[in-house]
């Protein structure tokens, strides 16, 4: 591969980095102004499918979508380079978040500086069903499916497994009917082993050192404990970071403050609850993956060892978070590209891209009812969020802004209002 040939796409993913706010969800309607509607990369009807492949598989949806842009392009080699510059500006401010956390003076200030970039993102999730929804949703049956998707994502929003038996149902929907042809192409490529091979590699050593440095009592076995903990986390964990983050209290909050775990494992790696809450509040406000808080519980769990240990954990926390992701989606990948050759994946394919449609416009349902938006007299917060969700969808839609330029705008204005203490 020739770097020089790729420059300006790499250029392009560093930008949408440091602009893209709001999760999974968010991240897609960038995706569509950045990579479909200004520089061609990918097709609407690719990447609806990349995000509905990227949504049966464990580990970091934007991120793994993204990813397989890279791939397309590029290869291996280009998809790790997309990976790599995609992750490691909210890495790199996760992780000095970690060290930085002791000195933030007035939290609720640094808060209210974010405070709409939730309606930002709902904006941002709005157009992406909207954009979607005129490619994927086009007779009966697909209006049905985006239509009960929606009913289904709105109720189980948090529910890790929704999404993917959503995707599932909608693909055997619409492989009742026989008027759908297979696809014509190609026949079907050999299936290269080596990225599943490596993850399960992977995932079995660090299993097995991990435990023997805690029986053993290895001095300094937290670097070890804590790459087998995020590698596992990351090959896991289905439904992103609100999945992801419950089970990081679990292990690194609740369960090394329980009886059994004090008497048998008391070396194990823990975060001060106030610290742990601060961070996953945090990575909802930067830009960029929110398995970026891989940095920032990484430095937290091993700074009792000193700067260095810190800076360490930041790092395992980031890569072992990703890796996984990385790992499955390229192999898994080359394997859906092939099952697309049989009549039976070729017609499931309408019914999991208007699954798709339907689970952003459930997305966007749910995260609205979670930000004020009651106009009463007075009252200027839920007016002003009111405005930020429809200002975004329509400069989204209407305009040719760059999409890095809203977030910044949305800072800015509660900015203001902070200041203002509106």
């Amino acid at each position: 591969m020739t770097i020089y040939r790729h420059i300006r796409f790499l250029k392009a993913v560093l930008f949408h980095s440091i602009g893209a706010f709001g999760g999974p969800q968010g991240h897609f309607g960038m995706m569509i102004k950045n990579f479909v509607n200004r520089r061609h990369d990918i097709t609407e009807q690719e990447l609806l499918e990349y995000n509905a492949f990227c949504q049966m598989l464990p580990g970091a949806s934007s991120t793994q979508t993204l990813t397989l842009i890279g791939y397309k392009r590029g290869g291996i080699p280009l998809a790790a380079l997309t990976l790599l510059i995609w992750i490691t500006p909210a890495s790199i401010l996760m992780g000095a978040f970690s060290f930085l956390v002791e000195y933030m003076g007035n939290k609720e200030a640094v808060a209210g500086t974010f405070k709409f970039i939730q309606p930002m993102s709902v904006g941002f999730i709005a157009y992406s069903a909207y954009k979607m929804a005129r490619v994927a949703v086009t007779n009966t049956i697909t209006v049905v499916i985006s239509i009960v998707a929606a009913i289904i994502s709105f109720f189980l929003f948090k529910t890790p497994w929704s999404f993917p038996a959503i995707i599932i149902a909608a693909g055997i929907a619409t492989n009742f009917s026989s008027k759908r042809i297979p696809q014509k192409g190609t026949p079907p490529r050999k299936i290269k082993w080596a990225n599943i091979l490596i993850f399960f590699a992977v995932l079995g050593l660090a299993g097995y050192v991990s435990e023997t440095a805690r029986k053993d009592n290895w001095p300094n076995r937290g670097p070890y404990n804590l790459f087998e903990n995020f590698y596992r986390f990351g090959s896991l964990v289905f439904g992103g970071g609100d999945v992801l983050i419950p089970m990081m209290y679990q292990q690194y909050v609740t369960r090394p403050a329980t009886e059994r775990i004090e008497e048998k494992n008391p070396g194990a790696l823990r975060i001060d609850k106030d610290d742990f809450l601060t961070g996953s509040g945090m990575v909802r406000a930067i830009p960029g993956p929110v398995f970026s808080v891989g940095a920032f519980m990484g430095g937290s769990a091993l700074k009792e060892g000193g700067v260095k240990m810190q800076l360490l954990g930041c790092v395992i926390g980031s890569i072992a978070l990703f890796l996984p992701s990385f790992l499955l989606v390229l192999f898994f990948f080359p394997v859906w590209q092939n099952l697309k050759k049989y009549a039976v994946i070729y017609r499931s394919l309408e019914g999991i891209n208007a699954s798709v449609v339907g689970i952003m416009t459930g997305s966007t349902i749910f995260l609205m009812k979670d930000i004020s938006v009651d106009i009463t007299v007075g009252s200027v917060v839920p007016f002003a969020n009111i405005m930020v969700i429809t200002g975004t969808f329509c400069l989204l839609a209407f305009t040719k802004i760059r999409p890095q330029f809203i977030p910044l705008l949305c800072l800015l204005i509660g900015l203001a209002v902070s200041y203002y203490h509106l």
